[in-house]
């Protein structure tokens, strides 16, 4: 393929704008004539991952499944955008463990609770709040702030245009094409 497969792991809350982002990269890089495919977790739970719920065991169990196929489409030749909420550490390192460390990237989606709360994109917030969904990050379940990021994007504080480009640059600087 010409190309070196790494994975850019893309976390952050609900509404954050993960899946945002990655679709941009993936559009931008298409363009070029990179290969690349998305995981998203939305999509994934859907189909793949439809089996699990959204205890700490299913969401491990979700994060090994996406780690493991992220990896095998890596090794093949492809750079693979996940977008994965992704709460804890020990789920982000573990995923980290699985694909290798040298082809992985952490990135950070941050936005505050509150500012993914007033986008509510998908409902969700309102729905934990009456009580239809369980176990929602940031509110029941925990979300742990990164240890070490590889770049942070701050969706709350910076307009789309600025985190795309931001987001792009520092893929584009990490691929050897």
């Amino acid at each position: 393929m010409g190309q070196k497969g790494m994975v850019f792991w893309h976390y952050g809350l609900s509404g954050s704008g993960k899946s945002t982002l990655v679709l941009e990269m993936e559009k931008r890089l298409h363009h070029e004539g990179i290969h690349s495919v998305v995981l998203d977790g939305d999509n994934l739970r859907s189909s793949l991952n439809q089996d699990l719920g959204f205890s700490d065991d299913d969401r491990r169990e979700n994060i090994r499944r996406v780690s493991e196929l992220a990896k095998i489409l890596a090794e093949n030749g492809i750079i693979v955008l996940v977008s994965l909420i992704s709460p804890l550490q020990e789920f982000r390192s573990s995923a980290k463990a699985i694909i290798g460390e040298e082809s992985f990237h952490e990135i950070y989606i941050q936005a505050s609770f509150a500012a993914c709360k007033e986008r509510d994109v998908k409902g969700l917030y309102a729905k934990a709040e009456s009580g239809k969904v369980k176990s929602f990050t940031g509110k029941e379940s925990s979300f742990e702030e990164p240890e070490s990021a590889h770049l942070i994007i701050n969706t709350e504080a910076e307009s789309k245009e600025t985190s795309v480009n931001k987001l792009y640059s520092y893929i584009r600087n990490s691929i050897s094409i």
